[in-house]
């Protein structure tokens, strides 16, 4: 029995397919979505979902966060930004890591407290946006 999965981005449905797992990027880690996954809506973090058939991975697609809603049939990614990973750059990626870090910086140097936190997790996207990225290749 395969697994409904559907990732949209505020632009449009990437993905509607069915497929026997799906590995999502919770806040709180890494979750494997199987069929007959218990009921549950996750935060997401910017990382990869990753889906496959039987034990291949067949796509890849970046996302920079938003919420999972799982249920015993299907796994809906309602995600911020969501693109095929394979097209991610990685000098992209690092000069969005240095501007974040050096806003992050000059914030925390600033004593910009409210700040600090959307900074981090940009911080944290970008990060994984260079890792995801050098590790395609």
């Amino acid at each position: 029995m395969p697994l409904a999965l559907e990732i949209v981005s505020p632009e449009k449905l990437l993905v509607s397919e069915s497929v026997d797992m799906v590995v999502i990027p919770a806040s709180e880690g890494d979750i494997g979505v199987l069929p007959e996954h218990s009921r549950m809506i996750v935060l997401l973090r910017g990382g990869e979902v990753i889906l496959y058939t039987g034990e291949q991975i067949t796509a890849r697609y970046f996302v920079t966060g938003g919420f999972a809603e799982i249920t015993e049939e299907r796994c809906t990614v309602l995600a911020d930004t969501a693109e095929p990973s394979a097209l991610l750059d990685r000098a992209k990626g690092e000069t969005q890591l240095q501007d974040a870090l050096r806003e992050l910086s000059d914030a925390d140097k600033a004593g910009q407290v409210d700040r600090l936190v959307p900074l981090m997790e940009r911080v944290q996207v970008a990060q994984a946006i260079v890792d995801t990225a050098a590790a395609q290749g």
